[in-house]
């Protein structure tokens, strides 16, 4: 496969799972706020700390008001992290690799493009309207790619880049909860409290799951363990960094001679250390700091991918065919 048309596929899916989870973020802290003072930015902020995006949306809107949060996130051309911004550069590498993915899957995504241009009907729409007609459009991709698309190099680098991604912000929508929006000792399991939790689940889409396995009354620690540990929740971080690890190893394909390299380091360590921890360790020793090392370690694994795989760095080119060095339109 060339180098540009696996970074497309591997930035094709993390710009929509990106689209995807902001478009959750919102759509549950819109429902949230009905419960909070008119004007009110509590249930908003959060969500520009899970984005990673705090300084820049600082300096673009000093006042932080909650419509402010929600054009930064929703449709802020000047946002790379935009969900409008995301869609638009998904589209982009689908149409320079049309003939790679199948029409289904670019009639999707371009259509999904064109409706959130300006004008459009959709921006005539209630909010939680516009963002769940987002996140069907996502969803629907995501359905046509796993019945369209073949199981071989294309497939695996699609669901690489999603994983990373699904990952990374799982473990931000929870880091937020825990670190910034930690509740006064005598608010702990009071009931705003508890209605953070549940609107954490939610936005992780994992509400009805975790009652399901729980099957008890809502706590932190039970809440992390799901969100960070649960070997078959396809959201948990564990889960999709098992997924990573068997991906890659397919990506490989050929059994590795001598020791394992940087990226093989990586990915294997990352599963053993999740896998193999209990809650109540991670929490004893600073949970915002296990999770932040994780997105540091997710960060690295991506920069170790992007170095084997999409640049020419680690490529042996193949000098009857120059086009193999190729990267693509965006990282």
């Amino acid at each position: 496969m060339l180098s540009r048309v696996a970074d497309s596929l591997y930035w094709i899916h993390r710009y929509l799972e990106r689209a995807e989870n902001i478009s959750r973020f919102l759509e549950v802290s819109g429902a949230m706020a009905l419960d909070c003072p008119p004007g009110s930015a509590e249930p908003w902020l959060p969500l520009v700390e899970a984005s990673g995006d705090r300084h820049r949306f600082d300096l673009a809107y000093p006042a932080g008001s909650p419509r402010e949060v929600i054009r930064f996130l929703l449709y802020d051309l000047d946002n790379p992290n935009s969900i409008v911004r995301c869609i638009s550069s998904a589209r982009e590498n689908a149409r320079q690799i049309r003939d790679v993915i199948t029409t289904e899957m670019w009639e999707q995504i371009n259509d999904l493009h064109w409706s959130l241009q300006v004008g459009e009907p959709i921006w005539q729409e209630p909010l939680q309207e516009q963002l769940g007609t987002i996140r069907r459009g996502c969803q629907i991709f995501y359905g046509i790619t796993e019945a369209s698309l073949s199981r071989d190099l294309s497939w695996l680098f699609s669901q690489l880049g999603r994983l990373i991604e699904r990952a990374d912000k799982t473990s931000r929508i929870l880091d937020v909860k825990y670190f910034l929006l930690l509740p006064s000792p005598e608010a702990v399991g009071g009931v705003l409290d508890e209605l953070q939790w549940i609107t954490l689940l939610r936005t992780a889409g994992a509400y009805q799951m975790y009652r399901q396995k729980m099957q008890q009354a809502i706590n932190p620690i039970s809440v992390a363990s799901f969100l960070l540990l649960d070997p078959i929740f396809p959201r948990s971080v564990r889960f999709c960094l098992q997924g990573i690890n068997a991906t890659l190893e397919q990506i490989q394909q050929q059994p590795v001679q001598g020791p394992p390299d940087d990226l093989d380091c990586l990915s294997g360590q990352l599963l053993a250390r999740w896998s193999y921890v209990r809650i109540d360790a991670l929490i004893n020793a600073g949970l915002h700091e296990a999770i932040d090392q994780l997105q540091q370690d997710l960060n690295r694994l991506h920069t170790l991918i992007q170095a084997r795989y999409f640049t020419t760095t680690d490529l042996r080119p193949n000098v009857a065919n120059p086009e193999c060095v190729l990267t693509s339109f965006t990282a």
